[in-house]
């Protein structure tokens, strides 16, 4: 799995045009695995090589800004690929009603401090990539989009990778609770991330 997306990884905007829409419908498969609800309104989306690479594409396609562009891309999206040992997602507390996302996002702060994965009796927690001002207001209000590392040593990776025991996704913030089982399908995609 590669780590890293490089400048000679960008392919040409017309090439990418022409070929956007198969491409979007691949990934859109391999998306659908690597995403995990949990609770009412909180979404994982797990990022590999396959899904920034696409999300870069797409900023440069969208936003049309050349040459001058593509080294900030690479900036901002290539952290967010897992480097052979850990899990990155971004997590999406994703709540349409605007009235409704302001008051639950003002009880949630914090909420990025208290997400793990459990295997069994093994416990990895989510630390998050973004500083602490870019995720909660002095107010308390918390972000919609929290970009998480899930740091693995070979033990708990050997444990998550085998399948003898199913991986449970937990965020446990006081006004938060939920425990989702991530899927068989699911758990095999992101196994992918650890090789």
């Amino acid at each position: 799995m590669k780590k890293e997306i490089l400048r000679s990884d960008i392919i040409a905007m017309d090439i990418y045009g022409k070929e956007r829409s198969m491409r979007r419908k691949a990934v859109s498969l391999k998306k659908k695995l690597r995403r995990i609800e949990i609770g009412p309104f909180a979404t994982f989306y797990f990022e590999n090589y396959e899904t920034m690479w696409m999300q870069v594409h797409e900023m440069l396609f969208v936003e049309n800004g050349g040459e001058d562009q593509i080294q900030g891309e690479l900036d901002a999206y290539n952290p967010l690929i897992p480097n052979g040992n850990e899990l990155v997602a971004t997590m999406m507390l994703e709540i349409g009603d605007p009235v409704r996302r302001d008051r639950e996002l003002l009880r949630l702060g914090g909420i990025e401090n208290t997400i793990n994965i459990t295997i069994g009796e093994t416990i990895v927690e989510a630390s998050p990539l973004e500083p602490e001002e870019n995720r909660t207001t002095p107010d308390g209000k918390t972000s919609s989009v929290h970009f998480l590392r899930f740091q693995f040593d070979e033990t708990q990776i050997k444990s998550f990778c085998s399948g003898e025991i199913s991986p449970l996704l937990s965020i446990k913030h006081s006004a938060y609770g939920h425990i989702a089982v991530i899927p068989e399908e699911s758990r095999v995609s992101l196994s992918e991330d650890f090789q």
